[in-house]
């Protein structure tokens, strides 16, 4: 996605940001599958917080914050995935300071 960075941080996590700010959280669990974790939206977030294969994301939405965590899930979800990948950029871009949208390019139409 256009301006992000990956950088390695956190007990050896993929962190994915933009502008600094992260928006996906790529890891391992302990069986050796792969979790990545992503902001939502409230309606995301609440129609996902349940459904099979996903959960709110461990220490995040313990505090509040609107993130999920896909664990577990069939690779028939992977559009799926893209799809909350780009929100959560997204989400996160908006978030930005209007100066820094400005100066990435994004959220000017």
């Amino acid at each position: 996605m256009p301006h992000s960075t990956h950088v390695v941080q956190w007990g050896n996590c993929d962190v994915w940001k933009i502008g600094g700010k992260v928006f996906a959280i790529g890891g391992w669990q302990k069986n050796n599958k792969p979790a990545f974790t992503f902001k939502t939206s409230e309606h995301n977030f609440n129609a996902l917080r349940d459904h099979p294969g996903y959960r709110p994301a461990p220490y995040l939405a313990s505090r509040g914050m609107k993130w999920i965590q896909q664990y577990e899930a069939p690779d028939s979800d992977d559009d799926n995935l893209k799809y909350y990948l780009h929100e959560s950029y997204r989400i996160v871009s908006l978030g930005l300071t209007k100066k820094l949208q400005k100066e990435l390019g994004l959220n000017q139409d």
